[in-house]
């Protein structure tokens, strides 16, 4: 009974995580119409690894115990892997395609994941799962398949999805680091707090690097609403995100957040009257088609390694 829950909340969390997700590509989009990407993550990514660390230290009191601990490789690998170097390839990514574009093909991510999971995890996928993925990845072929034309506010397209593709194999490869730590005892608070303010941290580095620190000590008040707003989305994201790891395998978790391209397509014709031919709309149908076999389709237990 108590494993059924779980597997039942884990899937919930899982598509609310996937909403989110939908949600936050166009608008964040159009956040970044005037912020430097790197600037853009750095101070958002650190905003949110203080939340974070106050939920975790509130935990760890509440439950009146330290913090369970795992080698720091892992929580410094999380950071730079999942909480650095991917959104910086996301969101300079972002900037050059379309948000429909950039959100389907960021959500290649559970193909990598299942892979990796079952190499590395011992993941049992099921066939219904595999099922699921083979119909959301044909989903993908079709929208990939449909050529779109430079314009001002997606300048390089085949760039843009090239960076994006990145993102989402450097996340898979993250999910699975965040799994293996999970399972020796870290919360998904900790690990989401080392995420966030440790990979912000690396990304102020950068931005120092790269001569933005004026840009950094210059952000109007416009440019800092956006900030925040993103903030408190990414925050929903990632709280809903971790919980649903803790709950079910990577590959299921993975998969359903293929639910989130369809949102973000629709977005993005709204916000930015971005072109939406058959063949995305034919493909968004399989993905909803493959999110439904996946979000029916039950967890198998881990291997211990």
């Amino acid at each position: 009974m108590i494993e059924m829950k779980n597997e039942t909340k884990g899937t919930i969390l899982a598509i609310l995580a996937a909403v989110i997700s939908g949600i936050a590509i166009p608008l964040n989009k159009f956040f970044i119409v005037d912020l430097d990407p790197t600037v853009f993550t750095a101070v958002r990514s650190i905003i949110i690894g203080v939340i974070f660390l106050i939920i975790s230290l509130w935990q760890a009191k509440s439950s009146h115990r330290k913090f369970k601990t795992v080698s720091w490789k892992y929580l410094l690998a999380i950071a730079a892997i999942g909480g650095a170097f991917a959104f910086l390839l996301f969101f300079n990514g972002l900037r050059l395609t379309t948000a429909g574009r950039g959100a389907f093909l960021h959500k290649t991510l559970p193909l990598y994941a299942a892979v990796l999971a079952f190499i590395f995890l011992k993941e049992k996928i099921t066939k219904r799962t595999v099922f699921a993925l083979l119909t959301m990845f044909a989903g993908m072929i079709l929208i990939y398949s449909t050529q779109i034309t430079p314009s001002e506010i997606w300048e390089n397209p085949q760039l843009g999805d090239f960076l994006v593709i990145g993102a989402a194999f450097l996340w898979a490869i993250e999910s699975i680091i965040v799994k293996k730590a999970m399972n020796n005892g870290e919360t998904n608070f900790v690990i989401s707090f080392a995420r966030m303010f440790f990979g912000g941290i690396i990304l102020f580095g950068i931005a120092l690097l790269l001569g933005k620190a004026q840009e950094i000590l210059s952000l109007s008040i416009g440019q800092w609403i956006n900030i925040l707003a993103s903030t408190a989305i990414l925050f929903g994201y990632v709280f809903a995100w971790y919980w649903a790891v803790k709950k079910i395998n990577v590959s299921k978790a993975s998969s359903l957040l293929l639910i989130a391209p369809v949102i973000s397509l629709a977005g993005g014709v709204l916000l930015f009257n971005e072109p939406a031919p058959l063949l995305q709309l034919v493909g968004s149908a399989f993905i909803l088609a493959g999110a439904y076999f996946a979000a029916s389709a039950r967890s198998e237990a881990l291997i211990k390694i």
